[in-house]
């Protein structure tokens, strides 16, 4: 046999182990899709690799998983997550949800109490006789209770074991509280205080094919209503459940004044915020461009090295650095300004002040590229051009605008665009620096001044005061998504655009 065919048969066994062992464990956990989707891939996988007919297809294989788990399952499980309730208060599956309603209890009053003594044996396990109010004998043991009389020889053999005094029960508090011991008719005892058990009941029923939830105590039914056990009077119980609610969050987005606003100033700063990135970055970068490919300026090398260090020192290090010169009462800014003026500036705590903090590090971290991408662009203008522009008696300006400007936008409007998309996204700068602050008053989400779409949706989604609401979180997830994609494809656009210009030209 061939060491190829020998060393292909042994990853497919290894291979087949590893998805039988998984399709077990789904099986068991009663994943079923999942495990239609396993032994779907496992199916391919191998007839891929043993089928001769599907030999080019083994290349394809590996880039089509990756594919498949890091952008198609994102996207799909986006997509569900905003199509659901899912957050604070929702996060339990139904079956845990109800299963944790149906474990609470209530004590029943009319029952009495239970007077108790423990006993500890020698490998520590605790057991317990019970005196009901009317002085009943119980023994009680891993959660079973036991009817017995004076003399019986079971209470005769807990002589021999260590009877707990009331120090040693108020230290094994937790350990006995957490005990409890059926007594009948779905009643158990349980530690009521450290002198006594009572007896408790438990006070919901759920019944599956009504799905409805019944208060033992008060009788009140409680119906499932878009991820919660809903009284006809309005009133929920607690832990509710992940459900499906359709559009509800997208119309919640769209349609709530109190979610709606902040929304539309955090969507109109995103916007304001590229833009601004974009412009800054590239005329600064640009500038400095048109000085540096001047050959007859001095130490160009040197004036590149120190100009490329904003770019190469790591964006989160440099954010941290200007979030400390822009510190209101210790930063060094505020202190020139202070000794020059007079006066500070609230640069983290006023809106427009922190707007404007965060353009200048943007600007700080994002000139260089362009600078570098403007030199590289320039550098490929034939110097020919200016000599016949001179010629014609062109100023230095109508040869900027009629020979550099076109001719380096096709090689850099693209990148501008997708420097539009990347800022669109910047979350480290927002974050590192402003957290999205100042807040916006008033607002039902936890949106800030200075958030942008993305940081927008990590605050909803980790820093809400009253829970994490990954549902709606989700839905903004989406539309970020789709303007992406439009800018994307604004940029494929035009880029076959300005191939045009290039052949023209």
């Amino acid at each position: 046999m061939e060491v190829g065919k020998l060393i292909k048969i042994i990853f497919l066994g290894v291979l087949n182990v590893v998805f039988i062992w998984t399709a077990l464990f789904l099986y068991s956990s009663q994943a079923y899709w999942v495990l239609l989707l396993l032994l779907l891939g496992a199916a391919l996988v191998n007839f891929v690799f043993i089928s001769e007919k599907a030999y080019p297809y083994r290349y394809l294989l590996p880039a089509t998983f990756f594919m498949v788990l890091l952008v198609v399952y994102p996207i799909v499980y986006t997509v569900y997550i905003s199509l659901t309730n899912y957050g604070t208060g929702n996060i339990l599956s139904k079956e845990q949800a109800v299963a944790q309603l149906q474990e609470r209890s209530i004590l029943d009053t009319e029952a009495g109490n239970y007077a108790y003594q423990a006993y500890r044996d020698g490998q520590g396990q605790l057991h317990f006789v019970f005196t009901s109010p009317g002085g009943e004998l119980f023994l009680g043991y891993a959660g079973g209770l036991t009817p017995v009389q004076e003399g019986d020889p079971r209470l005769v053999e807990l002589e021999g074991f260590t009877e707990l005094t009331r120090a040693d029960l108020v230290r094994a508090t937790n350990e006995i509280s957490a005990l409890s011991f059926s007594l009948d008719e779905g009643r158990q005892l349980r530690m009521r205080n450290i002198n006594s058990f009572g007896v408790y009941r438990q006070q919901y029923e759920y019944y599956p094919e009504r799905d409805e939830l019944l208060d033992l105590e008060t009788g009140t039914t409680y119906r499932s209503v878009q991820g919660y056990f809903q009284a006809p009077d309005g009133t929920r119980l607690t832990p509710g459940f992940r459900e499906v609610i359709g559009f509800q969050n997208f119309r919640k987005l769209f349609t709530n004044p109190q979610v709606t606003g902040p929304f539309l100033r955090v969507f109109v700063w995103t916007i304001q915020w590229a833009l601004l990135s974009v412009g800054c970055t590239f005329a600064v970068g640009l500038f400095l461009a048109l000085l540096l490919n001047d050959p007859h300026l001095r130490f160009r090398r040197f004036y590149r090295s120190v100009l490329i260090l904003p770019y190469a020192v790591p964006a989160f290090i440099s954010a941290l650095i200007w979030r400390g010169l822009f510190h209101t009462e210790l930063g060094v800014i505020n202190q020139i300004l202070k000794a020059t003026i007079g006066s500070g500036v609230p640069w983290l705590q006023d809106p427009v002040w922190a707007k404007v903090a965060l353009v200048i590090l943007n600007l700080w971290l994002g000139f260089p590229y362009m600078m570098i991408v403007c030199l590289g662009a320039l550098q490929s203008i034939n110097s020919e051009m200016y000599e016949a522009a001179v010629v014609d008696g062109a100023s230095t300006w109508q040869q900027f605008y009629h020979i550099t400007l076109p001719l380096l936008m096709v090689s850099v409007a693209p990148l501008l665009i997708a420097s539009f998309s990347f800022n669109f996204n910047n979350f480290s700068v927002i974050y590192l620096l402003t957290r999205g602050r100042p807040p916006i008053v008033n607002a039902q989400t936890p949106a800030g001044h200075t958030d942008i779409l993305i940081s927008y949706t990590y605050r909803l989604a980790f820093e809400s005061g009253r829970g994490v609401d990954y549902g709606l979180a989700s839905a903004v997830t989406l539309v970020i998504f789709l303007i992406t994609g439009a800018i994307t494809f604004l940029n494929f656009r035009f880029t076959g655009a300005l191939e045009e210009v290039r052949k023209n030209v």
